[in-house]
Protein backbone atom coordinates (compact mmCIF):
# COMPACT_ATOMS: atom_id res chain seq x y z
CA UNK A 1 0.00 0.00 0.00
CA UNK A 2 1.29 3.85 -0.43
CA UNK A 3 2.26 6.94 1.91
CA UNK A 4 -0.18 9.29 1.50
CA UNK A 5 -0.56 12.92 2.33
CA UNK A 6 -3.17 14.62 2.70
CA UNK A 7 -3.60 18.53 2.61
CA UNK A 8 -6.88 20.69 3.68
CA UNK A 9 -7.35 23.51 5.94
CA UNK A 10 -10.68 22.05 6.65
CA UNK A 11 -10.60 19.37 9.36
CA UNK A 12 -13.58 17.33 8.39
CA UNK A 13 -12.16 16.54 4.85
CA UNK A 14 -8.47 15.72 6.34
CA UNK A 15 -10.12 12.93 8.83
CA UNK A 16 -13.07 11.68 6.09
CA UNK A 17 -10.30 10.92 3.37
CA UNK A 18 -7.93 9.94 6.23
CA UNK A 19 -10.26 7.52 7.26
CA UNK A 20 -11.25 6.10 3.90
CA UNK A 21 -7.99 5.47 2.59
CA UNK A 22 -6.92 3.57 5.71
CA UNK A 23 -9.37 1.69 5.02
CA UNK A 24 -8.10 0.44 1.80
CA UNK A 25 -4.90 -0.63 3.72
CA UNK A 26 -2.95 3.05 2.77
CA UNK A 27 -0.60 4.94 5.71
CA UNK A 28 -1.68 8.27 5.95
CA UNK A 29 -0.62 11.78 7.05
CA UNK A 30 -2.22 14.62 6.67
CA UNK A 31 -1.56 18.53 6.70
CA UNK A 32 -3.62 21.77 8.09
CA UNK A 33 -2.06 24.04 5.04
CA UNK A 34 0.73 24.39 2.79
CA UNK A 35 3.52 25.21 4.95
CA UNK A 36 3.55 21.90 7.08
CA UNK A 37 2.90 19.83 4.08
CA UNK A 38 6.10 21.23 2.55
CA UNK A 39 7.76 20.41 5.53
CA UNK A 40 6.50 16.81 5.88
CA UNK A 41 7.30 16.29 2.38
CA UNK A 42 11.01 16.97 3.00
CA UNK A 43 10.74 14.37 6.06
CA UNK A 44 8.90 11.08 4.08
CA UNK A 45 9.33 9.39 0.48
CA UNK A 46 5.15 9.98 -0.36
CA UNK A 47 3.83 8.47 -2.75
CA UNK A 48 0.90 10.92 -3.77
CA UNK A 49 -0.46 13.96 -2.22
CA UNK A 50 -3.67 14.84 -2.50
CA UNK A 51 -4.53 18.77 -1.72
CA UNK A 52 -7.23 21.54 -1.80
CA UNK A 53 -6.46 24.36 -4.03
CA UNK A 54 -8.44 27.18 -1.79
CA UNK A 55 -6.73 27.16 1.34
CA UNK A 56 -5.24 30.32 3.55
CA UNK A 57 -1.98 30.86 3.16
CA UNK A 58 -0.04 29.17 0.80
CA UNK A 59 -2.76 27.63 -1.76
CA UNK A 60 -3.02 24.39 -3.67
CA UNK A 61 -1.77 25.88 -6.65
CA UNK A 62 1.67 27.16 -4.66
CA UNK A 63 1.68 24.06 -3.07
CA UNK A 64 1.94 22.01 -6.10
CA UNK A 65 4.57 23.88 -7.32
CA UNK A 66 7.00 23.54 -4.16
CA UNK A 67 6.23 19.99 -4.16
CA UNK A 68 7.17 19.63 -7.57
CA UNK A 69 10.55 21.22 -7.02
CA UNK A 70 11.51 18.92 -4.32
CA UNK A 71 9.87 15.86 -5.76
CA UNK A 72 9.77 16.08 -9.97
CA UNK A 73 7.93 12.46 -10.04
CA UNK A 74 6.02 13.18 -6.97
CA UNK A 75 1.89 12.90 -8.61
CA UNK A 76 -0.06 15.75 -6.64
CA UNK A 77 -4.40 15.54 -7.30
CA UNK A 78 -5.55 18.71 -6.46
CA UNK A 79 -9.42 19.12 -5.46
CA UNK A 80 -11.64 21.83 -4.47
CA UNK A 81 -14.96 22.93 -4.00
CA UNK A 82 -15.11 25.40 -6.87
CA UNK A 83 -15.28 24.04 -10.70
CA UNK A 84 -13.12 26.42 -11.78
CA UNK A 85 -11.74 25.58 -15.49
CA UNK A 86 -8.81 28.14 -14.90
CA UNK A 87 -8.01 26.27 -11.84
CA UNK A 88 -8.09 22.89 -13.63
CA UNK A 89 -5.82 23.96 -16.65
CA UNK A 90 -3.40 25.81 -14.00
CA UNK A 91 -2.92 22.64 -11.67
CA UNK A 92 -2.59 20.54 -15.00
CA UNK A 93 -0.15 22.46 -16.58
CA UNK A 94 2.32 22.71 -13.35
CA UNK A 95 2.28 18.67 -12.65
CA UNK A 96 -1.07 17.88 -11.23
CA UNK A 97 -1.41 14.35 -12.14
CA UNK A 98 -5.98 14.83 -12.31
CA UNK A 99 -7.71 17.64 -10.86
CA UNK A 100 -11.71 16.43 -9.00
CA UNK A 101 -14.32 18.87 -7.92
CA UNK A 102 -16.13 18.30 -4.57
CA UNK A 103 -18.36 16.89 -4.29
CA UNK A 104 -17.06 13.76 -5.88
CA UNK A 105 -18.17 10.25 -5.71
CA UNK A 106 -16.05 7.27 -3.81
CA UNK A 107 -15.53 5.13 -6.34
CA UNK A 108 -13.94 8.38 -8.35
CA UNK A 109 -11.37 9.38 -6.33
CA UNK A 110 -10.70 5.66 -5.38
CA UNK A 111 -9.97 5.19 -8.88
CA UNK A 112 -7.74 8.42 -9.17
CA UNK A 113 -5.79 7.64 -6.51
CA UNK A 114 -5.13 3.99 -7.82
CA UNK A 115 -4.00 4.92 -11.12
CA UNK A 116 -1.59 7.72 -9.57
CA UNK A 117 -0.06 5.07 -7.01
CA UNK A 118 0.42 2.82 -9.66
CA UNK A 119 3.77 2.62 -12.00
CA UNK A 120 1.71 3.04 -14.61
CA UNK A 121 -0.28 5.94 -13.69
CA UNK A 122 3.00 7.79 -13.13
CA UNK A 123 4.14 6.28 -16.15
CA UNK A 124 1.56 7.97 -18.77
CA UNK A 125 2.55 11.51 -17.43
CA UNK A 126 5.83 11.03 -20.00
CA UNK A 127 5.25 11.15 -23.76
CA UNK A 128 6.66 8.82 -27.01
CA UNK A 129 6.93 9.54 -30.35
CA UNK A 130 4.53 6.94 -30.52
CA UNK A 131 1.91 9.47 -29.42
CA UNK A 132 2.14 12.38 -32.15
CA UNK A 133 2.58 9.44 -34.92
CA UNK A 134 -0.19 10.74 -37.19
CA UNK A 135 0.54 14.46 -36.80
CA UNK A 136 3.72 15.03 -39.13
CA UNK A 137 5.47 17.83 -38.17
CA UNK A 138 9.06 19.33 -36.80
CA UNK A 139 8.77 23.32 -37.28
CA UNK A 140 8.22 25.32 -34.50
CA UNK A 141 4.88 26.05 -34.78
CA UNK A 142 4.06 22.33 -34.67
CA UNK A 143 6.50 21.67 -31.50
CA UNK A 144 4.40 24.06 -29.72
CA UNK A 145 1.20 22.41 -30.20
CA UNK A 146 2.72 19.07 -29.32
CA UNK A 147 4.33 20.83 -26.25
CA UNK A 148 0.57 22.21 -25.29
CA UNK A 149 -0.81 18.79 -25.90
CA UNK A 150 0.91 17.48 -23.59
CA UNK A 151 0.45 20.11 -20.97
CA UNK A 152 -3.31 19.93 -21.45
CA UNK A 153 -3.93 16.43 -22.38
CA UNK A 154 -4.53 15.25 -18.50
CA UNK A 155 -6.77 18.19 -17.55
CA UNK A 156 -10.37 17.34 -17.79
CA UNK A 157 -11.20 20.73 -19.21
CA UNK A 158 -12.74 21.30 -22.67
CA UNK A 159 -10.57 21.95 -25.88
CA UNK A 160 -11.55 24.40 -29.07
CA UNK A 161 -9.01 23.36 -32.50
CA UNK A 162 -9.48 26.26 -34.56
CA UNK A 163 -7.64 26.53 -37.90
CA UNK A 164 -8.88 26.41 -41.42
CA UNK A 165 -9.52 23.15 -43.36
CA UNK A 166 -7.43 20.46 -44.43
CA UNK A 167 -5.16 21.06 -41.07
CA UNK A 168 -5.17 18.22 -39.32
CA UNK A 169 -7.21 19.71 -36.09
CA UNK A 170 -9.09 16.06 -35.90
CA UNK A 171 -5.53 14.36 -35.57
CA UNK A 172 -4.47 16.86 -32.70
CA UNK A 173 -8.09 16.22 -30.85
CA UNK A 174 -7.33 12.33 -31.00
CA UNK A 175 -3.54 12.97 -29.91
CA UNK A 176 -5.12 15.06 -26.90
CA UNK A 177 -7.37 11.66 -26.36
CA UNK A 178 -4.61 9.31 -26.67
CA UNK A 179 -2.63 11.28 -23.95
CA UNK A 180 -5.87 11.75 -21.57
CA UNK A 181 -6.52 9.81 -18.50
CA UNK A 182 -9.58 7.93 -20.34
CA UNK A 183 -7.21 6.93 -23.23
CA UNK A 184 -9.03 3.64 -23.28
CA UNK A 185 -12.52 4.78 -23.19
CA UNK A 186 -14.46 5.92 -26.33
CA UNK A 187 -13.41 8.63 -28.64
CA UNK A 188 -16.62 9.15 -30.05
CA UNK A 189 -16.72 11.50 -33.31
CA UNK A 190 -19.33 13.33 -34.94
CA UNK A 191 -19.13 16.32 -38.08
CA UNK A 192 -21.85 18.94 -37.50
CA UNK A 193 -22.42 19.80 -40.85
CA UNK A 194 -22.40 16.27 -42.49
CA UNK A 195 -25.50 15.66 -40.67
CA UNK A 196 -28.88 17.34 -41.65
CA UNK A 197 -30.83 19.28 -38.72
CA UNK A 198 -33.62 17.34 -38.12
CA UNK A 199 -31.53 14.31 -37.56
CA UNK A 200 -28.61 15.82 -35.86
CA UNK A 201 -30.44 16.16 -32.30
CA UNK A 202 -31.07 12.26 -32.43
CA UNK A 203 -27.30 11.63 -33.61
CA UNK A 204 -26.31 13.86 -30.47
CA UNK A 205 -28.23 13.38 -28.04
CA UNK A 206 -30.44 9.22 -29.13
CA UNK A 207 -33.67 9.14 -29.24
CA UNK A 208 -36.65 6.51 -28.13
CA UNK A 209 -38.75 4.20 -29.67
CA UNK A 210 -41.68 6.09 -31.62
CA UNK A 211 -40.46 9.83 -30.59
CA UNK A 212 -40.80 10.52 -34.40
CA UNK A 213 -41.38 8.99 -38.14
CA UNK A 214 -38.59 6.11 -38.32
CA UNK A 215 -37.50 5.68 -34.57
CA UNK A 216 -37.99 1.62 -34.97
CA UNK A 217 -36.28 1.26 -31.50
CA UNK A 218 -34.55 3.25 -28.81
CA UNK A 219 -30.99 4.41 -29.82
CA UNK A 220 -27.94 5.66 -28.32
CA UNK A 221 -26.69 8.91 -29.01
CA UNK A 222 -23.01 10.24 -29.39
CA UNK A 223 -22.67 11.26 -25.65
CA UNK A 224 -24.18 8.32 -24.70
CA UNK A 225 -21.41 6.55 -26.66
CA UNK A 226 -18.67 8.41 -25.24
CA UNK A 227 -19.57 8.55 -21.92
CA UNK A 228 -16.39 8.15 -19.55
CA UNK A 229 -14.70 9.50 -22.78
CA UNK A 230 -14.08 11.97 -25.23
CA UNK A 231 -16.74 13.29 -28.13
CA UNK A 232 -15.08 15.28 -30.60
CA UNK A 233 -17.37 17.76 -32.28
CA UNK A 234 -16.25 18.71 -35.73
CA UNK A 235 -17.30 22.10 -37.45
CA UNK A 236 -19.12 23.39 -34.22
CA UNK A 237 -19.87 26.26 -35.91
CA UNK A 238 -22.45 24.80 -37.98
CA UNK A 239 -24.99 23.86 -35.19
CA UNK A 240 -28.06 25.42 -35.00
CA UNK A 241 -29.15 27.80 -32.09
CA UNK A 242 -31.46 24.70 -30.65
CA UNK A 243 -28.56 22.04 -30.44
CA UNK A 244 -26.23 25.02 -29.16
CA UNK A 245 -28.86 25.73 -26.45
CA UNK A 246 -29.19 21.71 -25.70
CA UNK A 247 -25.23 21.29 -25.48
CA UNK A 248 -24.60 24.12 -23.17
CA UNK A 249 -26.75 22.37 -20.70
CA UNK A 250 -24.37 19.19 -21.26
CA UNK A 251 -21.44 21.31 -20.84
CA UNK A 252 -23.27 22.59 -17.39
CA UNK A 253 -25.31 19.95 -15.74
CA UNK A 254 -23.53 17.09 -17.40
CA UNK A 255 -27.19 16.07 -18.49
CA UNK A 256 -29.61 15.82 -21.37
CA UNK A 257 -32.79 14.29 -22.77
CA UNK A 258 -32.78 12.04 -25.59
CA UNK A 259 -35.47 13.37 -28.30
CA UNK A 260 -38.62 12.31 -26.95
CA UNK A 261 -37.74 10.88 -23.35
CA UNK A 262 -39.16 12.51 -19.97
CA UNK A 263 -35.91 11.37 -18.65
CA UNK A 264 -32.60 12.99 -18.11
CA UNK A 265 -29.30 10.77 -18.90
CA UNK A 266 -26.60 11.63 -17.04
CA UNK A 267 -22.94 11.67 -18.64
CA UNK A 268 -19.31 12.17 -18.21
CA UNK A 269 -17.44 13.44 -21.23
CA UNK A 270 -14.71 15.77 -21.95
CA UNK A 271 -15.80 17.69 -25.05
CA UNK A 272 -13.22 18.41 -27.97
CA UNK A 273 -14.39 20.65 -30.41
CA UNK A 274 -13.22 22.35 -33.65
CA UNK A 275 -14.25 24.78 -36.49
CA UNK A 276 -12.64 27.08 -39.74
CA UNK A 277 -14.88 29.41 -39.05
CA UNK A 278 -13.81 32.69 -36.55
CA UNK A 279 -16.43 31.88 -34.07
CA UNK A 280 -15.86 35.64 -32.45
CA UNK A 281 -17.15 37.33 -35.24
CA UNK A 282 -20.04 34.56 -35.46
CA UNK A 283 -20.68 35.71 -31.27
CA UNK A 284 -20.93 39.31 -33.25
CA UNK A 285 -23.00 38.49 -35.73
CA UNK A 286 -25.50 37.12 -33.10
CA UNK A 287 -25.09 33.27 -34.80
CA UNK A 288 -23.19 31.54 -31.76
CA UNK A 289 -23.44 32.04 -28.69
CA UNK A 290 -21.39 33.38 -26.06
CA UNK A 291 -21.89 31.34 -23.15
CA UNK A 292 -21.41 28.25 -25.27
CA UNK A 293 -18.27 29.81 -26.65
CA UNK A 294 -16.66 30.39 -23.46
CA UNK A 295 -17.72 26.32 -22.12
CA UNK A 296 -15.93 25.08 -24.99
CA UNK A 297 -12.79 27.22 -24.96
CA UNK A 298 -11.69 26.62 -22.34
CA UNK A 299 -8.19 25.63 -23.63
CA UNK A 300 -8.29 26.61 -27.51
CA UNK A 301 -5.20 25.01 -29.80
CA UNK A 302 -4.76 27.53 -33.47
CA UNK A 303 -3.23 24.57 -36.05
CA UNK A 304 -1.41 26.74 -37.97
CA UNK A 305 -1.74 27.11 -42.06
CA UNK A 306 0.76 24.73 -44.10
CA UNK A 307 1.81 28.13 -45.92
CA UNK A 308 2.49 29.08 -42.42
CA UNK A 309 4.95 26.20 -41.71
CA UNK A 310 6.20 25.33 -45.08
CA UNK A 311 9.71 23.94 -43.06
CA UNK A 312 7.15 20.91 -42.83
CA UNK A 313 6.46 19.96 -46.14
CA UNK A 314 9.50 17.72 -46.96
CA UNK A 315 8.63 15.56 -44.07
CA UNK A 316 4.98 15.05 -45.08
CA UNK A 317 5.91 14.72 -48.75
CA UNK A 318 8.11 11.79 -47.75
CA UNK A 319 5.32 10.65 -45.14
CA UNK A 320 2.82 10.42 -48.18
CA UNK A 321 5.33 9.01 -50.68
CA UNK A 322 5.40 5.97 -48.64
CA UNK A 323 1.75 5.78 -47.80
CA UNK A 324 0.67 5.66 -51.04
CA UNK A 325 3.52 3.51 -52.27
CA UNK A 326 2.72 1.03 -50.16
CA UNK A 327 -1.01 1.61 -50.80
CA UNK A 328 -0.97 1.90 -54.50
CA UNK A 329 1.61 -1.07 -54.62
CA UNK A 330 4.33 1.26 -56.70
CA UNK A 331 7.65 1.87 -56.11
CA UNK A 332 8.22 5.44 -55.77
CA UNK A 333 10.67 6.53 -53.20
CA UNK A 334 11.51 10.15 -53.83
CA UNK A 335 10.70 13.23 -54.98
CA UNK A 336 12.78 15.57 -57.27
CA UNK A 337 14.56 18.66 -55.73
CA UNK A 338 12.68 20.72 -58.52
CA UNK A 339 9.04 19.28 -58.04
CA UNK A 340 10.36 19.63 -53.88
CA UNK A 341 10.50 23.34 -55.01
CA UNK A 342 7.31 23.73 -56.80
CA UNK A 343 5.38 22.14 -53.83
CA UNK A 344 7.56 24.73 -51.18
CA UNK A 345 6.82 27.78 -53.85
CA UNK A 346 2.84 27.01 -53.61
CA UNK A 347 0.77 28.49 -50.64
CA UNK A 348 -1.89 25.36 -50.78
CA UNK A 349 -4.88 26.86 -49.89
CA UNK A 350 -6.59 23.52 -48.85
CA UNK A 351 -3.12 22.56 -46.36
CA UNK A 352 -2.26 19.24 -45.72
CA UNK A 353 -5.37 17.87 -47.04
CA UNK A 354 -4.57 19.21 -50.61
CA UNK A 355 -0.69 18.19 -50.20
CA UNK A 356 -1.51 14.33 -49.10
CA UNK A 357 -4.14 14.61 -52.29
CA UNK A 358 -1.52 16.51 -54.97
CA UNK A 359 0.79 12.97 -53.25
CA UNK A 360 -0.90 10.45 -54.37
CA UNK A 361 -2.10 11.73 -57.58
CA UNK A 362 1.46 12.08 -58.10
CA UNK A 363 2.38 8.70 -56.87
CA UNK A 364 -0.52 7.04 -59.03
CA UNK A 365 0.55 9.27 -62.49
CA UNK A 366 4.29 8.05 -61.85
CA UNK A 367 6.34 5.60 -63.86
CA UNK A 368 9.33 6.03 -62.58
CA UNK A 369 10.71 5.83 -58.88
CA UNK A 370 10.80 9.72 -58.70
CA UNK A 371 8.34 12.13 -58.80
CA UNK A 372 9.18 14.35 -61.38
CA UNK A 373 6.76 18.14 -61.82
CA UNK A 374 4.90 16.92 -64.59
CA UNK A 375 3.26 14.29 -62.14
CA UNK A 376 2.20 17.06 -59.56
CA UNK A 377 -1.30 18.04 -60.35
CA UNK A 378 -2.40 21.16 -58.71
CA UNK A 379 -6.16 22.35 -57.61
CA UNK A 380 -7.40 25.28 -59.46
CA UNK A 381 -6.45 27.45 -56.47
CA UNK A 382 -3.14 27.44 -57.70
CA UNK A 383 -4.59 29.51 -61.46
CA UNK A 384 -5.09 32.63 -58.67
CA UNK A 385 -1.85 32.05 -56.61
CA UNK A 386 1.07 31.65 -58.83
CA UNK A 387 2.56 32.95 -62.12
CA UNK A 388 0.93 31.05 -65.44
CA UNK A 389 3.20 28.21 -66.66
CA UNK A 390 3.31 28.12 -70.30
CA UNK A 391 1.02 26.42 -71.22
CA UNK A 392 -1.51 28.41 -69.06
CA UNK A 393 -0.33 31.71 -71.07
CA UNK A 394 -0.50 30.39 -73.79
CA UNK A 395 -4.41 29.86 -73.00
CA UNK A 396 -4.26 33.33 -71.41
CA UNK A 397 -2.98 34.97 -74.69
CA UNK A 398 -4.81 33.14 -77.54
CA UNK A 399 -8.55 32.05 -76.49
CA UNK A 400 -9.25 29.69 -79.08
CA UNK A 401 -7.63 27.97 -82.14
CA UNK A 402 -9.00 30.60 -84.84
CA UNK A 403 -7.09 33.22 -82.61
CA UNK A 404 -4.15 31.16 -82.64
CA UNK A 405 -3.42 30.64 -85.99
CA UNK A 406 -4.57 34.08 -86.97
CA UNK A 407 -2.30 35.61 -84.91
CA UNK A 408 1.08 33.18 -85.55
CA UNK A 409 3.58 31.99 -83.16
CA UNK A 410 5.59 34.98 -82.72
CA UNK A 411 2.56 37.22 -81.41
CA UNK A 412 1.26 34.31 -78.99
CA UNK A 413 4.99 33.52 -77.59
CA UNK A 414 5.34 37.67 -77.13
CA UNK A 415 1.86 37.75 -75.32
CA UNK A 416 3.32 34.38 -72.94
CA UNK A 417 6.58 36.56 -72.86
CA UNK A 418 5.43 39.86 -71.38
CA UNK A 419 2.28 38.10 -69.15
CA UNK A 420 5.72 36.39 -67.41
CA UNK A 421 7.78 39.47 -66.97
CA UNK A 422 4.51 41.00 -65.34
CA UNK A 423 3.85 38.46 -63.00
CA UNK A 424 7.53 38.02 -62.14
CA UNK A 425 7.94 41.54 -61.63
CA UNK A 426 4.81 41.23 -59.33
CA UNK A 427 5.98 38.45 -56.76
CA UNK A 428 8.96 40.39 -56.72
CA UNK A 429 7.32 43.51 -55.71
CA UNK A 430 8.97 45.17 -59.09
CA UNK A 431 12.49 44.37 -57.88
CA UNK A 432 13.60 44.37 -61.40
CA UNK A 433 17.05 41.88 -60.38
CA UNK A 434 14.78 39.71 -58.32
CA UNK A 435 12.33 39.20 -61.40
CA UNK A 436 15.37 38.63 -63.63
CA UNK A 437 16.23 35.91 -60.91
CA UNK A 438 12.62 34.28 -61.10
CA UNK A 439 12.53 34.34 -65.24
CA UNK A 440 16.22 32.63 -65.11
CA UNK A 441 17.56 35.73 -67.79
CA UNK A 442 20.49 38.05 -67.07
CA UNK A 443 19.11 41.84 -65.63
CA UNK A 444 20.19 43.02 -68.74
CA UNK A 445 17.92 40.74 -70.74
CA UNK A 446 14.90 42.28 -68.44
CA UNK A 447 15.74 45.36 -68.72
CA UNK A 448 15.58 45.20 -72.50
CA UNK A 449 12.36 42.78 -72.32
CA UNK A 450 10.43 45.49 -69.95
CA UNK A 451 11.33 48.45 -72.31
CA UNK A 452 10.38 46.02 -75.81
CA UNK A 453 6.63 45.12 -74.20
CA UNK A 454 6.64 49.35 -72.68
CA UNK A 455 6.62 47.91 -68.78
CA UNK A 456 7.10 50.80 -66.46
Amino acid sequence: MSLILIVDDEQSMREFLRILLEKDGHTVHTAANGNIAIDLVGKHDFDLIISDIRMSGMNGLELLAEAKQLRPELPVIMITAYASPDDAVKAMKNGAFDYITKPFKIEEIKRVIKSATTRKGIEQNTTSADDFSEIIGSSPEMTRIFDLIKRIAPAPANVLIYGESGTGKELVAKAIHRLSRVADCPFVPITCSAIPETLLESELFGHVKGSFTGAIANKEGLFQLADGGTAFLDEIGELTPIIQTKLLRVLQEREFMPVGSTRTCKVNVRIIAATNRDLEKEIVAGRFREDLYYRLAVVPIRVPPLRERKGDVPLLVQHFLEKYSRLLGKDVQTISSYALKVLMDYDFPGNVRELENIIERGVALESSNIILPDSLDFSSHRQALSPPSTGEAYFVAAQDENELFTLGLEDILAKVEKKMILHALQRADNSKMRAAELLKISFRSLRYKTKKYEID
